[in-house]
């Protein structure tokens, strides 16, 4: 008798997660779709393509939409683009603004955006452009300037990787912060951004703690600057070498960093300042 109860009370528990989990709604894994880019591709598509860049892979809503970071695009951008700088066209701004953001500068931001190219394809960024021209204007990117950014794609991605770096001598320390990027939003010898923890104030910190706010920004988050946090890219540890990250976090800390002196005189700074415009 016991060994029956024992077997209904199995078979009785297995039923009723059997009936939970039927009930409970499934939902499927949606499988990313691969999207091919050519230069006949209606504009419209184009700029469906992107949409989903932009609320996506390119990460652009973690500042704009916000309407405190950046300006709002969406609904508005292909409006005001043309009206931004005399004589220049809406896609030219555009353009600009994704591979040169900090050419013109609107009113009231900060200018914390980094130069688009560096992690997306030229052909992305005309998909882009695109999708921005289509919210409030007309898209005026033609199959001329797709044609033109495929062939530059397909001649950077045949063309030979750059040797990696093995020679700490041969890295210029002040010359990778400004090939980077950095000084759009940090400051170094009182020139750059005020967004994020001027590079001073990392003088005398912990290497580990350094080099963690340059590959992982949202690890520690400075409250001086939490109003920007998450706009420092994750792709730093990626674009640098394990040689050029060691010059620079020892440059910061007050290292040696081959071309260029390490800062003078810097300030008291609390342990979790190392990093980016978190």
């Amino acid at each position: 008798m016991t060994n029956l109860k024992i077997l209904f009370t199995v078979v009785a528990t297995l039923a009723v997660f059997t009936f939970v989990a039927n009930v409970i709604p499934q939902v499927q894994s949606a499988v990313p779709r691969e999207v091919v880019l050519s230069a006949d591709m209606p504009p419209e598509e184009l700029a469906a393509i992107g949409e989903e860049i932009y609320a996506g892979a390119g990460g652009c809503t973690a500042c704009h939409g916000l309407g405190t970071r950046a300006p709002d695009l969406v609904g508005v951008a292909g409006s005001v683009c043309a009206t931004r700088v005399p004589g220049q066209s809406c896609k030219d701004y555009l353009w600009e603004s994704l591979t040169s953001p900090t050419a013109y500068i609107v009113e009231g931001f900060e200018p914390i955006m980094i130069d688009q190219s560096i992690t997306s394809s030229q052909a992305e960024l005309w998909t882009l452009v695109a999708f921005l021209e289509s919210q409030g204007g007309e898209i005026t990117v033609n199959a001329d300037d797709f044609a033109a950014a495929l062939a530059a794609d397909d001649a950077a991605e045949s063309a030979p990787p750059p040797a990696a770096v093995t020679d700490p001598s041969q890295v210029d320390a002040v010359a990778l912060i400004t090939a980077q990027g950095c000084l759009a939003c940090h400051q170094l010898g009182g020139e750059g951004g005020m967004v994020a923890p001027p590079f001073e104030e990392l003088r005398g910190q912990d290497p580990a703690v350094v080099l963690e706010g340059i590959v992982d920004p949202m690890a520690t988050i400075n409250e001086e600057y939490s109003a920007f946090a998450g706009t420092m890219p994750t792709i730093f540890g990626d674009l640098m070498s394990p040689v050029e990250l060691d010059v620079l976090v020892n440059f910061f800390v007050g290292g040696a960093g081959s071309g260029a002196e390490a800062p003078n005189d810097p300030a008291e700074s609390p342990a979790d300042s190392a990093g980016g415009s978190r």
